[in-house]
């Protein structure tokens, strides 16, 4: 039985007869294993991963002194956000996906996420709300408008 805040919200499973067993089932996904979804500790892993780099790029063009600069932080969110819509777009991973083992996926199993969609999903991350508010797939907002979902690849 759906709790009653369920009833209201947009894509909620209040009203089917159909009970999902797992997270992603919905999108033909399995439980375990390859293109299962991917969990918050992976995601994190990965997001930390690609700051730490985008840190690193920044260094190499600024040198140590750039981290005196005010606007570090700007320059490397910069820096992260080409390296994720890039790597997302393209291959569906960034550096520090590749690590983590997660790929982003489309919901609908196109082959490439594309540039308009990577550029929503990241500029939703930025935002950092939108990645914490998860559905039942696992999805944040940020997944859902983009029309994405992570997933492992091993």
């Amino acid at each position: 039985m759906a709790r009653w805040i369920e009833s209201w919200l947009p894509g909620s499973p209040a009203g089917t007869d159909a009970a999902e067993t797992h997270p992603g089932e919905k999108f033909g996904l399995p439980a375990d294993g390859p293109n299962a979804v991917a969990g918050l500790g992976r995601r994190f892993v990965a997001l930390f991963l690609d700051w730490i780099l985008a840190y690193l790029v920044a260094l190499a063009f600024l040198g140590v002194d750039g981290l005196a600069d005010p606007n570090i932080r700007w320059i490397v969110l910069a820096i992260w956000y080409v390296i994720t819509v890039l790597g997302v777009a393209v291959i569906g991973m960034t550096p520090g996906k590749v690590v983590a083992r997660i790929r982003v996926a489309r919901t609908d199993m196109a082959q490439f996420v594309g540039v308009p969609r990577a550029m929503l999903r990241t500029l939703l991350i930025v935002l950092v709300l939108p990645p914490l508010a998860r559905d039942g797939d696992g999805r944040g907002w940020h997944d859902r408008a983009s029309t994405t979902i992570a997933v492992r690849t091993r």
